[in-house]
């Protein structure tokens, strides 16, 4: 079943004859015909029943008629993409970005390339960075911009940012009268952090488990916003980026430990990244390197 012929059909019914469908299609009436066997043939049914001059659909072809159109109408859109995609850089771009990224590195960034590229049309999804990650792994997104762990082929990952991170507790939390806290200290009291299966809550739970500390959780929460609202009106410590402290948290100084993620963005080896992609990651990369220079 070939694009040819399934134009043919759709000519042969629309026009309600070979004739008339021929000179729409610009072709012989003979090429026409032979198109609609080919395509019968193919398919191992009668798609028109010839009454005379007459020609109608058969129970087959008013089935295949809806179906035939919309498989048309997808190829003139997946032409006139590729055209597009020839003369500049346009279409949807979909990626994904954790919560903390969104909120704290991209507007800016997101800004700048929404000047530059105007005709391309952006499906930012917020999610975790284990699921973002899923998402690329799976192809149903190109890039997404999270918390970076291990990565294993067939995803890359490059590192953007460099995030310490700090503990904190409200001013008036016990902990916040101590001047050097150690670990130990805040094991004797609960925390909030991120869900357990977060790359940030494993580099908090390695630093409790190589000491042999126990780490007592009150709340889980993925979103870094949450998790300081909770710590500043003193339900518990926990660990959030350096670039989120105010007034409302007190920094821990814990001794001999500093605590920092990166973050970066994630593809796939795989996939032939789109114009779209490719610029977006060219405006990062600028960011970095002026960071960097700075």
């Amino acid at each position: 079943m070939d694009l040819a012929s399934l134009a043919a059909f759709v000519a042969v019914a629309e026009h309600g004859g070979f004739s008339s469908a021929a000179e729409q299609l610009h072709l012989t009436q003979p090429a026409v015909s032979k198109r609609i066997a080919q395509l019968e043939a193919s398919l191992q049914a009668q798609l028109f029943d010839r009454l005379g001059r007459q020609v109608v659909l058969t129970e087959a072809g008013r089935t295949l008629l809806p179906r035939a159109r919309r498989l048309l109408d997808d190829a003139s859109d997946a032409r006139r993409a590729l055209r597009e995609v020839g003369e500049g850089v346009g279409g949807v771009l979909r990626f994904a970005t954790s919560h903390h990224i969104g909120l704290h590195r991209l507007p800016p960034l997101l800004r700048r390339f929404a000047a530059k590229y105007p005709q391309v049309e952006l499906d930012i999804r917020f999610l975790d960075s284990e699921q973002a990650w899923n998402e690329v792994l799976q192809g149903r997104i190109e890039l997404a911009l999270t918390t970076l762990g291990p990565a294993t082929p067939p995803l890359l990952a490059t590192a953007l940012w460099d995030d310490p991170l700090c503990f904190v507790a409200a001013p008036g939390h016990p902990l916040a009268r101590k001047a050097r806290p150690t670990l130990a200290d805040l094991s004797a009291h609960p925390a909030v952090l991120p869900e357990p299966h977060t790359f940030t809550h494993r580099i908090v739970a390695d630093a409790f488990a190589r000491r042999g500390l126990p780490l007592r959780l009150r709340m889980t929460s993925n979103y870094m916003e949450t998790l300081k609202m909770l710590a500043s009106v003193g339900l518990a410590w926990g660990v959030l980026p350096r670039t989120m402290l105010d007034r409302s948290l007190h920094a821990l100084p814990v001794g001999g430990l500093k605590l920092s993620r990166r973050l970066g963005c994630v593809t796939h080896a795989g996939r032939t990244p789109s114009r779209a992609a490719q610029a977006l990651i060219a405006v990062l990369d600028a960011d970095r390197e002026r960071a960097a220079k700075s």
